[in-house]
């Protein structure tokens, strides 16, 4: 059954290491203030602690969130960046988040 909360831990975190990347890549690439690296750091660590979260084993937890980032920077891309995602990012997003399903989702034996 799927667990709402894990699919909004996964999108909370996303945004978490989405926006800590970003703000590097401001200071880098956009020449903003490089005391964006300090909520950069700060949300990179938060990202770090919301893995912690999930009860699942550490590994599957990262392959399944992989799906979740893979679609929250396709909408990123979109929103923040203007960019208007293609039908082929649309495609690959849909493909990562049914492997993200299948893999945390799936009936676990024993």
């Amino acid at each position: 059954m799927l667990d709402i909360r894990a699919v909004g831990l996964f999108l909370i975190t996303a945004l978490a290491e989405i926006i800590g990347c970003y703000l590097p890549y401001l200071w880098l690439r956009e020449h903003k203030s490089a005391w964006l690296l300090v909520p950069g750091a700060l949300s990179l660590m938060l990202f770090a602690w919301l893995l912690t979260l999930h009860p699942e084993p550490a590994g599957r937890v990262y392959a399944a969130y992989g799906g979740v980032y893979i679609a929250t920077a396709i909408t990123w891309l979109w929103l923040v960046d203007g960019v208007r995602p293609t039908l082929w990012d649309l495609t690959g997003s849909a493909v990562a988040l049914l492997g993200m399903a299948i893999i945390f989702f799936a009936p676990r034996v024993g």
